[in-house]
């Protein structure tokens, strides 16, 4: 069966009685949206102030390819794993973007039998965030446009806005747009454009949001543009925009409760990817979590060198959030693919192509211990094309590298299938749990800070800017040069080429260009040619979904 069919015929369990039963949470503090999705009371969570935290678990993965590693659905399957051999735990998962699930990706809920329901709905409008941040982001890019065309007494600079706008799906036509056409009344004419939702800094805004103060300071933070000096900026705050948009934000910001195939609960909250933005669910969804179950398990997005440097050096610094291990996720066909073979090859033994494309799995564990300081099990998602002579190489290279490997069946057998994966990483967090560290010290320069992960990380041998980046960024150390740096870099390779496998090294990693997130608290630096508004395949993922006369969604992945 495909993943929607069987997320079909889930039993499910009214979320109110469940998150009654399992945490104990009261039914007025819980908002429902039908009857398997709701929001968590902003009450309920300060209530749980005074709990003590419980253990954060982070999933991450090798270098994506196009044969797939399965992150999400470990995350579920380790969650369901955990609470098997009686340990209390949550999940805390992002929310897909519609962008992906009529793209490439599809659906974005795990898999298998380890996957979040109501499926459907969670790929699709859940309970409405993604529009409300939308909404916010463009609400206040109407301000900036109103403002100038009703006599501008801001001085704002038409040529030096930069606050484009967004929405929630992948079209490459409106990444550059001309707005304001059709005379005086229509506004003024200058040039635009678009990002996706996952991209913009009101959606890391609300990731890193601690409360609904905390969300409205940060919207004022925002810096939408400059006068003509081209150094004195303009804040959403002197728009007076910032309550306006909080006020849209007011239910977004509060975490989603739903379930796993096995009744379990899971919180997922926020979506920002990690090849363009900062990769991780929300702070507020993390921390109550850890008030609510002994252990959590959270995602963070595409690989270690992109998802999880973000989780340690972005959201951990800013939240005060203390992992305890990682797991690395991998499959036998994503390292083969690394070694050089095409993916309609993937599923034969080539032990010479698993070799060689080890170097990308070895790359990835030397940076979560060197770098990030913290103890890792690599999960190994298992396929039926897998052979014993393939598992047994991998265990054989991955205990030289000191690193348990476990073989996981979730996909196939749900939480019974990562029984063993839940007590290998249980004994890691019980018994010789990490301390991060960071990848750069906070008093470095923002250059220094980019350099930093890009030798450290990707393995760069050298870092070059365009133009007058490096100046900007200089001039930014001023006032912003505490922040950490968010890079957007494609997800597929450690270099800034997508069609480079394995783990290169001695590249050199090209900034393009920088945003300041103000709000967010971080500047972005976007490597080599990385889009952040992604365009559709040739063969979009929507040509094969569907809906029947009674409403039953149909090729969703």
């Amino acid at each position: 069966m495909s993943d929607i069919e069987i997320a079909q015929q889930a039993q499910m369990r009214p979320i109110i009685d469940l998150a009654g039963d399992r945490l104990g949470i009261p039914a007025q503090h819980l908002d429902p949206y039908g009857h398997y999705k709701a929001k968590l009371s902003l009450d309920y969570i300060r209530s749980l102030n005074d709990r003590p935290d419980g253990k954060l678990i982070l999933v991450t993965a090798i270098s994506p390819t196009p044969a797939g590693e399965g992150k999400t659905t470990t995350t579920v399957g380790l969650g369901d794993a955990l609470n098997r051999i009686g340990k209390k735990a949550i999940m805390c998962l992002r929310e897909p973007s519609l962008g992906p699930c009529f793209g490439v990706k599809g659906g974005a809920a795990g898999g298998g039998y380890a996957q979040v329901v109501p499926m459907e709905d969670i790929n699709l409008h859940f309970t409405g965030d993604f529009h409300a941040i939308g909404v916010a982001h463009n609400l206040l890019a109407a301000m900036i446009d109103n403002h100038i065309t009703h006599g501008n007494e801001l001085h704002i600079d038409p040529r030096r806005v930069q606050w484009k706008r967004v929405v929630d799906m992948n079209d490459r036509a409106l990444r550059k747009i001309v707005i304001g056409m059709g005379g005086p009344g229509n506004g003024y004419a200058r040039e635009d454009g678009f990002d996706i939702v996952v991209a913009s800094e009101v959606m890391a805004i609300l990731c890193l949001a601690s409360g609904i103060e905390d969300l409205k300071e940060r919207l004022g933070r925002i810096v939408i543009g400059y006068k003509a000096d081209g150094k004195t900026p303009i804040y959403a705050r002197d728009l007076k925009a910032h309550g306006a948009m909080a006020a849209l934000l007011k239910d977004a910001i509060k975490p989603n409760l739903v379930q796993t195939l096995e009744n379990n609960l899971a919180i997922i909250h926020g979506g920002p990817f990690a090849n363009i933005a900062h990769g991780c669910n929300t702070v507020m969804a993390t921390k109550t979590a850890l008030k609510l179950a002994d252990y959590v398990v959270t995602e963070a997005g595409f690989g270690a060198d992109l998802g999880a440097e973000k989780f340690i050096d972005i959201k951990c610094r800013m939240a005060g959030l203390e992992p305890a291990a990682v797991v690395l996720v991998a499959t036998l066909r994503a390292l083969k693919f690394h070694g050089g073979v095409k993916k309609e090859d993937l599923n034969q033994e080539n032990l010479a192509a698993l070799e060689t494309g080890f170097a990308n799995l070895e790359k990835h564990v030397r940076n979560i211990q060197t770098h990030y300081h913290l103890p890792c099990v690599v999960s190994i998602n298992h396929f039926t094309f897998d052979t014993e002579a393939e598992i047994e190489l991998l265990r054989r290279k991955c205990e030289s590298l000191g690193v348990k490997v476990v073989l996981a069946q979730h996909w196939a057998h749900g939480g019974a299938g990562a029984e063993d994966l839940a007590h290998a990483v249980a004994d890691i967090v019980d018994n010789a749990p990490g301390r991060h560290q960071f990848v750069y010290d906070g008093g470095l320069s923002l250059c220094e800070k980019i350099e930093a992960v890009a030798t450290k990380i990707y393995g760069a041998g050298s870092v070059s800017y365009e133009g007058k980046v490096r100046e900007q960024l200089n001039a930014w150390n001023a006032e912003y040069g505490q922040f950490p740096v968010c890079m957007a870099k494609t997800q597929m390779s450690f270099s800034t080429d997508a069609t480079v496998r394995g783990a290169p090294t001695g590249h050199n990693i090209h900034i393009r260009e920088v945003r300041l997130a103000s709000g967010a608290g971080f500047v972005v630096a976007i490597a080599g040619d990385m889009m952040t508004m992604p365009g559709l395949p040739k063969i979009p993922a929507a040509e094969h979904i569907d809906v029947d006369g009674n409403g039953r969604i149909s090729g969703l992945f």
